[in-house]
């Protein structure tokens, strides 16, 4: 759940570290290369994951020579870089902005988790891959935690904007509240999608049983009115 205003002066983090990335081509058929090996860097990360993917597996796919690959990047940290961030915006969630008077909290908190899972199964393959990278890579291990704690205060804000009108239950601690409720909707979206746990002989987690559930047991725990 993200219930901040679009307005909200803090920004979110990238999804992988900036500072190892190169000014990109100047030129049409520079951009096009870059282009093709970021794409083809992406197909080889999901196929084979980060630790097994090698550079000429990446080339390969690109169908350009192993030399072009330095032209663009010194290494497979920086091509990864360079996928995640150009994967960023349709990964990232925004949230329904602020929860305004004449709003239903229960039907904003829902379209929430429901745009944040669509995402996430759009994009599980490289979600899971983001997980393995920060167990071996401390800079992206950072940038994922910077990232997670700010949406984390952005919840905090949105709990406690719901307690201050009488939505949400006042004895709770905002962040800490906020700290539990992500991690649980971020942990079973990576269970689900990722793991792929809870699937029946095959059969696929029903994904509005998924939306159902977390969004009920936010508002359970919170105490919207109706859930108490």
């Amino acid at each position: 759940m993200d219930t901040t205003a679009p307005e909200d002066s803090e920004q979110v983090p990238p999804m992988a570290p900036l500072s190892p990335l190169r000014e990109p081509p100047t030129t049409q058929r520079g951009a096009r290369t870059r282009a093709a090996l970021v794409k083809a860097a992406r197909k080889v990360f999901e196929r084979d994951g980060y630790l097994d993917t090698r550079l000429t597996d990446i080339t390969k796919e690109a169908r350009c020579a192993a030399g072009s690959f330095y032209t663009y990047f010194a290494n497979k940290e920086e091509v990864l870089a360079a996928v995640l961030l150009e994967a960023q915006e349709d990964m990232l969630h925004p949230g329904m902005g602020r929860v305004q008077g004449t709003d239903d909290p229960y039907a904003v908190l829902e379209a929430s988790n429901r745009a944040y899972l669509e995402a996430y199964k759009r994009n599980a393959k490289l979600m899971g891959l983001l997980e393995q990278v920060a167990q071996v890579e401390p800079e992206f291990r950072e940038f994922r935690s910077r990232r997670a704690d700010a949406f984390i205060r952005r919840n905090a804000r949105g709990i406690a904007d719901l307690q201050a009108r009488g939505v949400a239950d006042r004895e709770v601690d905002p962040m800490m509240a906020s700290r539990a409720l992500s991690s649980m909707v971020s942990v079973m979206a990576y269970n689900a999608f990722v793991l792929g746990e809870g699937r029946d002989e095959g059969t696929p987690v029903d994904f509005e049983e998924l939306v159902s559930t977390v969004t009920r047991l936010w508002a359970n725990a919170l105490r919207f009115p109706g859930h108490r």
